[in-house]
Formats: structure tokens, C-alpha cells, sequence
């Protein structure tokens, strides 16, 4: 049996109109064609779906088990259509978001904060559990958005700069390195590394200064939360690198010292990783716009 959405409402608009003449100006059509249509299904069902000596016009027992369905099957349609229509207008989507750096989250839920109030139809979450399998993850579309310092030459996948910043050494004010005016990556051999518990690949300090070097610290101890780094640090259990949008919070306080990594200094370019197709989309448009002006703030406060 064949049935199309527009028999579904045909069987609605005769019930509810109580007769073929009314039902077929509510549908819009001749009475012949609603006629015909009519005929032509119950010749599907193989049995009468009214009761045509009835007035007004009422539905059989096979007739009100398809208006259970327009019931059921219509409004769902319908709402499906608005959300196409949603979709076409750019109005709602989905934004899952995986991290590859755990100091991301002070300033990503900034971010978050001012892109649900401009687009509360968007399903927004954080997925820091594929955090290293992430760009796997983004070609299956199991995930959106991929926030990474490490770029990657990948076909339908743009890396779209959201801001630089720089990895800021943090020690307690009585660690004798408060004395230096820059650290270099001989300074941590006597020291504590505190770290967050990813690979040492995906940690600026690492990358970018300690295996460079091939120096390596006394010993590293791993820690989740930037809190809990920052608490030891002040009880001068160990040292630090941290983003330079962490240790904004404790630049004015006199239990740390912040110090750059070597000389002149390292940079550091963050990106927001996204399928190429998704780009343009007006609510990833808005995420990167925000993405790219908050941490700034958060860097200069």
C-alpha cells in the first residue's frame, strides 16, 4: 500500500470538514480530484475507509486507524519542515567542540556564554573525551569544531587562526628562578614540572623549549584542573607553563612570579579546526568571530 502525505491530509480534512465538498475547498482542490483520490485509496486498502450513508461523513474502522496516523505522521513532518527551513536560514545547528589543550576551557566557556545567547537553537557540547582523536573525529562529523595549536594539511578540513598567545612560566615568589628575568630550558632540570595529563607532544613547554633541547626536568608530576596546578605552585610543590590567558589571574599575586620563556619570548597560534563545507555556515561564522575577540580581552585584563 502506497501512501503519500497528501492522502494523510486528505483523510484529516474530511473528517474534521464532515463532507467531500467542504474538505476539498479546505484542500484547496476540485471535489472531483478529492473524489478520485479517495477512491483510488481505499482501492490500495482494499475496503471503504468512510461511511458514505453517514451525515455528516464519518471515518470506518480502517479510516480511523489512517487518521491515527495523519495524527501521528503530520505533525512530525510538519516540524521537520521548520527545521529544514531553520537550517536553510542558518538559525540551527549543531557545534560539538573537542579540545586538544585543557587551559581552553577558560576562556572557551566566555566564548560559549555570548554564542547561546545569540543563537539558542544551536546543540552546543564540549567532547574532551576524543580530545587526541579529534581530527578523526571531525572527518566522521561525530564532532564540529576542533580547537588545536597544531595545524594540519588536511582535504576538507579548514584551520581557521583564532588568536596567538604566549606560554608563560609560573613559579612560587620564593623559587630562587623568581630571580631570573626569563627562563630558559636549563632552568628546569632541578625542578618539578607540573603538567596537565596529556602526552608531552601536546604541551607547549615540551614542544616548544624541553625536547627541542633534550633537556629533561627533575621530575613531572601530571594534574587535571589549572586550580590544583596553581595551588601547588604557590606551595612551591613545582613550576609551571601555562597560557598567558591562565596566568592573568595571578600576575597581581605576590605568592607567584610569571616569567617569559626564553629571551625574546614564544609564541604560540591557536585554531579552530572545521569541515571546509561548515565554514560559512552563519552560526560557525559568529562562534569564530567570538573565538577570536574574547581570549584577546581575557589576555589584556
Amino acid at each position: 500500500m502506497h501512501v503519500e502525505l497528501r492522502h494523510l491530509r486528505t483523510i484529516k480534512a474530511i473528517h474534521e470538514a464532515g463532507g467531500l465538498a467542504r474538505a476539498a475547498d479546505l484542500l484547496n482542490i476540485t471535489q472531483s480530484a478529492l473524489s478520485h483520490q479517495v477512491k483510488g485509496l481505499e482501492e490500495q486498502a482494499g475496503m471503504e475507509l468512510f461511511v458514505r450513508r453517514s451525515k455528516p461523513l464519518k471515518l470506518s474502522a480502517a479510516g480511523v486507524r489512517m487518521l491515527r496516523a495523519a495524527d501521528r505522521i503530520l505533525p512530525e513532518m510538519a516540524a521537520l519542515e521548520e527545521e529544514f527551513r531553520s537550517l536553510r536560514a542558518g538559525k540551527t545547528g549543531r557545534l560539538h567542540i573537542a579540545i586538544e589543550c585543557h587551559a581552553c576551557f577558560e576562556w572557551l566557556f566566555p566564548v560559549l556564554e555570548e554564542f547561546r545567547k545569540a543563537w539558542p537553537d544551536v546543540d552546543v557540547d564540549i567532547r574532551p573525551g576524543l580530545a587526541f582523536d579529534a581530527l578523526p573525529a571531525l572527518w566522521k562529523e561525530e564532532i564540529d569544531v576542533v580547537i588545536s595549536s597544531d595545524p594540519e594539511d588536511m582535504d576538507g578540513v579548514t584551520f581557521n587562526a583564532l588568536f596567538d598567545y604566549e606560554p608563560v612560566f609560573v613559579a612560587a615568589a620564593k623559587n630562587p628562578l623568581a630571580k631570573r628575568p626569563y627562563i630558559d630550558a636549563e632552568d628546569f632540570r632541578d625542578q618539578v614540572l607540573i603538567t596537565y595529563p596529556v602526552e608531552r607532544a601536546k604541551l607547549d613547554v615540551f614542544s616548544q623549549l624541553l625536547m627541542p633541547a633534550r633537556v629533561e626536568p627533575r621530575s613531572v608530576r601530571q594534574v587535571e584542573l589549572t586550580a590544583v596546578i596553581l595551588l601547588l605552585v604557590a606551595s612551591d610543590r613545582g613550576v609551571a607553563v601555562l597560557p598567558d590567558w591562565v596566568v592573568r589571574e595571578v600576575r597581581y599575586n605576590s605568592d607567584y612570579v610569571t616569567r617569559p620563556l626564553t629571551e625574546t619570548g614564544i609564541t604560540r597560534r591557536l585554531f579552530a579546526a572545521s569541515r571546509s563545507e561548515d565554514v560559512e555556515k552563519p552560526f560557525m561564522a559568529h562562534f569564530l568571530k567570538l573565538a577570536r575577540t574574547i581570549p584577546v580581552k581575557l589576555q589584556r585584563d
